[in-house]
């Protein structure tokens, strides 16, 4: 399980490594564009409801992973992730999602949309 922290916080959200990586490539893709956004999800932690972050350029950001080495990544997850950060509603992750491996003959890394889709719904099962 990874760590999310933001701002001056000393408290991280956990999340698990494989969607925390697909996180950090839309989240540093927006805020390297200056594009703020929130970040919402459902508590799993036994604590009843849900948090929202305003993610935007100014304040810290720091990812952590429990293991040393990337994930590979999917590429329709990220587009999926990329379009809901680029809704209104923003992006909303469930922490419990399993996220597809890439496939061999998919590629590594995917560039992140800036194309908005209708109405994005949660991240609840890759695409």
């Amino acid at each position: 399980m990874g760590q999310l922290f933001y701002g001056t916080s000393t408290e991280a959200v956990v999340i698990p490594d494989r969607l925390l990586s697909h996180l950090k490539v839309v989240t540093t893709t927006k805020l390297r564009r200056s594009e703020s956004f929130t970040l919402t999800w459902t508590h799993v932690d036994g604590t009843p409801g849900r948090s929202t972050l305003w993610l935007q350029p100014a304040i810290p950001l720091r990812f952590v992973f429990d293991s040393a080495e990337p994930e590979s990544l999917d590429a329709a997850t990220l587009r999926n992730m990329a379009d809901m950060a680029n809704s209104s509603a923003g992006l909303i992750v469930d922490l419990t999602a399993e996220i597809p491996t890439a496939s061999a003959s998919a590629p590594r890394v995917a560039p992140a949309r800036t194309a908005t889709s209708s109405r994005p719904r949660s991240l609840s099962v890759a695409a």
